[in-house]
């Protein structure tokens, strides 16, 4: 009685075969090999058109990628917008009208958020601004009170050389141990080149509204451009690509959001519990964390860090309390948001990310930093579905892979 219980994950196996199987045969492989004996079939002339256009494409974008910047911010909002635009259409309403609500209803939104926040967000920044030079007798006081108590411990002479040292060196480039920040200066230094492209972003909004209404009919032409047998697998290349994208604009959007809350109300609690320099500036510092959430793990311990400052200003209590805060919004962030916001479609080891933020950084400035991750765990997606492709004896992980994007064989 239970022998077919036993055959089920063989059946199953023996139906992913068969579909891999019926699927079109992937481009640039030659039909007549099989399993490890396949091979590519050589470039015919129109492949090595598109290849070099394509390298001559990339290195134009290249080389203006300050021109560019803005339109991949655009290309992010027509993806935001797009839906409701689709919704709209579905239920009758002209594609162009649609695009009209939705960019009405955006502007109201983002006018009201902005009417919530901005006025007490500049009321901060002036007060901040008005509090520095007290902040910084503060802070000066506080060192030189930990300076007094350092003096005071009764230390070996030769740990207490080591010691001065070491504090000694840090931040000077000859000293034993060197502070070097300079590889976080591609990131911060992009924040000003967008300053200078202002002017591009002005036209946006125009550029968006065209493509948000052409959309279908760019998708057409672009689709009956494919050769029949590239259609197939270029399509899940951009639906992996889609994926990866979508859930992390949707994901950084409510993290953003949440992690800005969160450490607002953090900030207010600590406020009435420990000291009042926490209220003081909690929606200045609730904006930092909000925004720098885009950059991940640099990010949340670079909105750590004014917190910690303003909180030296009153002691080292003030200072346990800020990080113990921040640590908890991370924690809580990592451990319950990020698993199910995001899930493992950009999953990515933490030294992979940090070397991948670094090289964005390096190359696009603060953008570059920003999409890294996305693009990293992209590249990782669509290489591993090109190598189960490939690949005839895993037809089950073609399957998966398939699967995750809704072109898998229960997708119809």
């Amino acid at each position: 009685m239970d022998e077919p219980a036993e055959l089920a994950p063989e059946d199953a196996a023996q139906r992913a075969a068969r579909w891999a199987a019926s699927l079109p045969p992937p481009p640039f492989v030659d039909p007549s090999g099989a399993g490890e004996h396949r091979r590519f079939t050589p470039l015919s002339p129109r492949v090595a058109v598109l290849i070099g256009a394509g390298i001559l494409l990339a290195i134009l974008l290249l080389m203006a990628q300050d021109s560019v910047r803005p339109f991949i911010i655009g290309l992010l909002f027509v993806y935001l917008l797009d839906p409701p635009v689709r919704w709209l259409a579905r239920h009758g309403v002209r594609r162009s009208l649609a695009i009209l609500l939705v960019y009405v209803g955006a502007i109201l939104v983002v006018g009201e958020l902005l009417w919530l926040t901005i006025a007490p967000l500049i009321n901060e920044m002036l007060r901040f601004i008005a509090d520095f030079p007290t902040l910084a007798a503060d802070l000066d006081k506080q060192v030189q009170k930990l300076s007094e108590i350092y003096a005071k411990l009764d230390i070996p002479p030769a740990i207490r050389e080591c010691i001065d040292e070491i504090l000694a060196g840090i931040g000077q480039p000859g000293g034993t141990i060197s502070i070097d920040l300079s590889f976080l200066m591609p990131v911060l230094t992009g924040a000003g080149s967008l300053i200078g492209l202002l002017f591009g972003y002005l036209i946006l909004p125009v550029w968006v509204a065209y493509l948000l209404n052409d959309r279908v009919a760019l998708v057409g032409q672009f689709d009956r451009a494919l050769p029949a047998s590239w259609r197939f697998d270029v399509w899940a290349v951009i639906r992996t690509i889609e994926r990866v994208f979508g859930q992390w604009v949707r994901g950084q959007l409510i993290l953003g959001f949440a992690v800005g809350v969160f450490t607002f109300a953090g900030l207010l609690v600590a406020s009435t519990l420990v000291d009042p320099i926490f209220g003081r500036y909690a929606i200045l510092l609730s904006v930092i964390a909000g925004v720098l959430e885009l950059i991940p793990i640099i990010g949340p311990i670079i909105s750590a860090v004014p917190a910690v400052l303003l909180a030296a200003t009153v002691g080292p209590g003030t200072v346990v309390a800020a990080l113990v805060l921040y640590t908890l919004v991370q924690q809580v962030e990592n451990n319950f948001l990020v698993p199910k916001i995001q899930g493992d479609s950009v999953e990515l080891h933490p030294s992979l990310v940090m070397f991948a933020i670094i090289i964005g950084g390096s190359l696009a400035g603060l953008l570059g930093a920003i999409l890294a991750l996305p693009m990293t765990a992209a590249f990782r997606d669509v290489v591993s579905y090109l190598f189960r492709r490939l690949s005839p004896d895993d037809p089950a992980g073609l399957v998966i892979s398939l699967s995750n994007i809704g072109m898998g064989p229960d997708d119809g």
